[in-house]
């Protein structure tokens, strides 16, 4: 061979161990764990001390374990269908909503053709629900001081009057609320009334589209209308 010629030597490619590694990493990680158990304790069975061999009661405790995390894998994935199926039931039963108002939580309030409704929400029955509502830039137009209240969901109409008497023009407002039982302040939670647009599946059940104010998950619709 001529000096002056150079020897080549190809190249070896990497690409078949990569692959086989990754070939044998994904066969491991699809194995079962009931298998991988049985192949452990086999293993421990065949390396044991013949002076101190593995007693029955070890053996059974093992197979005990192992049964038991089956049966937790087993659950666990029946849990996770369950949830799958109750997530479809709940879309489909929000579907049922598009096209009616509900009160869901929020401090919004749009008044339309002299006419509006809110909400509250008591953990417990109130003497007195004060209501403030405010024009668009943050100036009260209506007091309403309101009679007892039971606990739970109360929808209050507003006729557009401010306190003077005079019609409030429609557009968008806001309202807080306060709520007294015998003579302390208690907790009181707003809620604001939007018509229910469309419906979008989620890991919640669903999303509902409610016009003016936006994405709410079903759960924390308080009433419907």
């Amino acid at each position: 061979m001529n000096s002056s010629q150079q020897v080549t030597t190809p190249a070896v490619s990497t690409n078949n161990s990569v692959t086989n590694a990754t070939n044998v990493t994904a066969k491991k990680a699809a194995e079962n764990p009931q298998d991988r158990f049985l192949k452990l304790l086999v293993t421990q069975m065949k390396n044991q001390d013949p002076l101190k061999p593995l007693d029955n009661a070890e053996v059974t405790s093992q197979l005990a374990q192992i049964s038991t995390v089956s049966g937790i894998d087993k659950l666990n994935s029946t849990l996770q269908l369950l949830n799958s199926d109750m997530s479809e039931s709940l879309s489909m039963e929000a579907t049922r909503m598009i096209g009616h108002n509900v009160l869901v939580p929020g401090t919004s309030l749009s008044l339309e053709k002299g006419a509006s409704v809110l909400g509250v929400e008591l953990d417990q029955p109130a003497d007195q629900v004060k209501v403030t509502i405010m024009d668009s830039s943050g100036i009260p137009v209506r007091h309403l001081d309101l009679d007892s209240r039971p606990e739970g969901v109360s929808a209050i109409p507003w006729d557009g009057k401010t306190d003077s008497g005079a019609i409030a023009a429609d557009g968008e407002y806001t309202f807080a609320a306060t709520a007294v039982q015998d003579g302390e302040n208690i907790k009181i939670k707003t809620l604001s009334l939007g018509l229910v647009n469309s419906v979008t599946p989620n890991e919640k059940g669903a999303l509902l589209d409610i016009e003016k104010i936006g994405a709410v998950n079903i759960s924390d619709v308080k009433q419907v209308f």
